[in-house]
C-alpha cells in the first residue's frame, strides 16, 4: 500500500521542528501521547509512532490531551529532556491555543480559578489568559435557541493543570465545542452533524529555552479557522 493510500492512523507524522536535541509534530486527534495516556483505538501512540518514523529514542517532556491536536515537543536526549522539563514545571514555557467554545465571548480576558489535578485532591491555583479571533452565528436551531453561536479564540495558560483549557471554559459557560466530558451535547451533535466531530482545541505554538539557551519555537498551521468556516457554509 503506498502511502498516499495508508491508513490515517499509520501514516507518517507531520514533523514541524528539528534540530540535534528536539523534534516537534503535529500530533493529530484521537491519538494518546504515551501508551495507556488515553483511552482510544490507536493502539501506537505518538511516543512510539514517531520513535519508530526516526528511528531514535524520544523523551517526552509535555502532554495534550488525547483528542487535541497541535504542537507536540519531544527531546532527543536526557539533558535535552530535564532542561525543557523544567521550563514547564515552572510554568515559563509559552503556550498558544486556538480553542471553538460555545457563545460569543467578550475581546478578552483571564480566567482565575484555581483547579484539582484529581477528585479528593485540594485545587491549586490555574490562569488562563485569552483573546477573541473570531465569532459566527449559524442559522441552526441548537437546544432552546434558535440560532447556534461560537467564538474562536487564543487561549495562553499560564499554568498547566489537567484538561485546564477544557475546565476554565466551562467554568465561564462558555465549553469547548466537541468536548464530550465538560462540554454541550446538543452543540457537540451539531458539529457532528456538519461534518466536524471531534474536540476543537489545537496547540498552535510552543515557545522555550533549550540546550544552550537556545531559543526552540515551533509553530503549528492554525486549523481551526479552516474548521469554523467549513461550518459556517455547511450551516447555510
Amino acid at each position: 500500500m503506498d502511502a498516499a493510500h495508508e491508513p490515517a492512523a499509520l501514516a507518517p507524522l507531520q514533523l514541524l521542528y528539528r534540530c540535534d536535541r528536539y523534534v516537534a509534530v503535529d500530533k493529530p486527534p484521537g491519538v494518546a501521547v504515551h501508551r495507556n495516556a488515553w483511552d482510544d483505538q490507536d493502539a501506537r501512540p505518538v511516543l512510539q509512532r514517531l520513535r519508530d518514523q526516526l528511528g531514535q529514542r524520544l523523551y517526552p517532556i509535555h502532554r495534550l490531551d488525547g483528542a487535541a491536536t497541535g504542537v507536540l515537543v519531544f527531546a532527543l536526549d536526557p539533558e535535552a529532556a530535564r532542561v525543557a522539563a523544567e521550563q514547564f514545571a515552572a510554568h515559563t514555557v509559552d503556550k498558544r491555543y486556538h480553542v471553538i467554545v460555545r457563545g460569543w465571548l467578550d475581546e478578552g480576558g483571564e480566567i482565575d480559578w484555581p483547579l484539582a489535578q484529581r477528585p479528593g485532591v485540594a485545587a491549586v491555583p490555574a490562569r488562563t489568559a485569552w483573546r477573541r479571533l473570531q465569532q459566527v452565528e449559524l442559522p441552526r436551531a441548537c437546544g432552546r435557541y434558535a440560532t447556534a453561536r461560537y467564538s474562536l479564540v487564543e487561549a495562553r495558560p499560564h499554568t498547566g493543570r489537567l484538561h485546564q483549557l477544557r475546565r476554565h471554559f466551562a467554568h465561564l459557560r462558555h465549553p469547548v465545542v466537541g468536548d464530550v466530558r465538560y462540554g454541550d451535547g446538543a452543540h457537540n451533535r451539531l458539529w457532528r452533524a456538519l461534518q466536524e466531530p471531534g474536540l476543537m482545541l489545537r496547540a498552535v505554538a510552543l515557545r522555550f529555552v533549550g540546550v544552550g539557551g537556545t531559543i526552540i519555537d515551533v509553530q503549528a498551521p492554525a486549523g481551526l479557522h479552516d474548521a469554523l468556516h467549513r461550518v459556517v457554509l455547511r450551516a447555510v
